[in-house]
């Protein structure tokens, strides 16, 4: 569990990136034996591109590392619980393992909304850890989200 500690904040980390940018404040990170070898933070007002996910981005580049689609082996960290789009992502790259830090009660595909990532019915599924660095990924959310609230009152 240590481990999941110290690459949550690795996460988080890229999750500020984003909230420089003024971007929706998540981060990803996939580790392979050890290794982060993939990192990726939300990026969709930045790049005009609704693909542009922390999760994705994270595939993207570690699909390039390992080069292969299949992610057999890896972790991956995301400060929030995946999207659809994203456990779908998730599931097609044979992730085995998603740790994530806070839920996502109206948008989360790891359990909230419905569970993609355990899916009985899909060819894989995926071991999944909730809640680490919760307090954290959620801080930084509703701050996020406040600050955006009274920008668009001033």
């Amino acid at each position: 569990m240590n481990e999941d500690r110290l690459f949550m904040e690795e996460a988080l980390l890229e999750a500020e990136k984003a909230y420089t940018l003024d971007e929706t404040p998540i981060g990803a990170v996939i580790v392979y034996e050890g290794k982060i070898i993939g990192r990726g933070y939300n990026r969709r007002n930045t790049d005009k591109n609704a693909l542009a996910h922390a999760e994705i981005l994270a595939i993207h580049e570690a699909c390039q590392y390992i080069g292969d689609w299949r992610l057999e082996g890896c972790t991956i960290y995301i400060t929030l619980e995946p999207c659809p789009m994203c456990a779908g992502a998730i599931v097609q790259a044979r992730i085995p393992r998603v740790v994530f830090g806070a839920k996502s009660p109206k948008a989360g595909f790891g359990g909230s909304v419905l569970n993609i990532l355990q899916l009985q019915e899909l060819n894989h599924q995926c071991e999944v850890v909730e809640g680490v660095g919760e307090e954290k990924a959620s801080q930084m959310l509703k701050n996020y989200f406040r600050e955006m609230r009274k920008k668009t009152l001033n």
